[in-house]
């Protein structure tokens, strides 16, 4: 009962410091590096494009860490050894901890650009909670198989809006790639740990809900 009353706590105080509280990074915020990245100016219509998707990778943010959490919560209330469970469930927040800074990254980004975040952001967290809790519920193979999944579409995602950013916005563009490099050892680390590969039919569905929340969260 203990563990289940404290692995509870820690999601719940998870998630309200997610939706409520000012996101701080543990690293600096990635700047471009290149000699032609100098500050410009943006105009209207790019800062409105840049705030757009900014806006929607925040919203990613959002999912993950509620997924991150929620998985970390089964994976201590699931079978095995006790010292198995945290191990996983650490491995899980390890990850989900460079994600918070991904959020802050994000959040900046959108005060930089005179933005807000997505208004549908608690029911974004709600969702990816659920969903979290039931891939962490079905093994440790099949979570962190949907943890490989979930960063290898978000590595496209972000190669899309890659291709979207105004080319004159390098602040954006210096935090979208350093994502993308984190999202894709997320995935090797799950990989190595043992994920497994999950079948197409969950892929297209796991697609297709992120479709869904990357085109409201476009606007609202």
């Amino acid at each position: 009962m203990s563990t289940f009353i404290d692995a509870s706590l820690i999601a719940a105080d998870s998630a309200l410091r997610t939706l409520f509280a000012p996101h701080r990074a543990g690293r600096p915020t990635p700047v471009a590096q290149t000699l032609e990245a100098v500050p410009t100016e943006l105009s209207e219509a790019d800062k409105a494009l840049s705030a757009a998707l900014m806006r929607i990778n925040h919203v990613g943010e959002i999912c993950a860490q509620a997924l991150y959490t929620s998985q970390a919560l089964a994976a201590r209330l699931g079978p095995g050894s006790a010292s198995e469970r945290e191990q996983l469930a650490r491995h899980l927040e390890a990850a989900g901890q460079e994600e918070t800074d991904h959020l802050a990254w994000c959040k900046q980004r959108l005060d930089e650009l005179g933005s807000r975040p997505s208004l549908l952001n608690p029911l974004w967290y709600a969702g990816a909670f659920g969903i979290g809790l039931i891939a962490g519920r079905l093994g440790r193979a099949t979570s962190l198989g949907f943890v490989i999944e979930t960063e290898r579409q978000v590595e496209a995602h972000l190669d899309s809006h890659l291709d979207q950013l105004p080319p004159q916005d390098h602040a954006s563009r210096a935090v979208v790639l350093q994502m993308k490099a984190d999202e894709i050892r997320h995935a090797d680390d799950a990989q190595a740990a043992g994920g497994m590969n999950l079948p197409a039919p969950v892929k297209a569905v796991m697609r297709a809900s992120a479709k869904v929340m990357t085109t409201i969260a476009h606007r609202i």
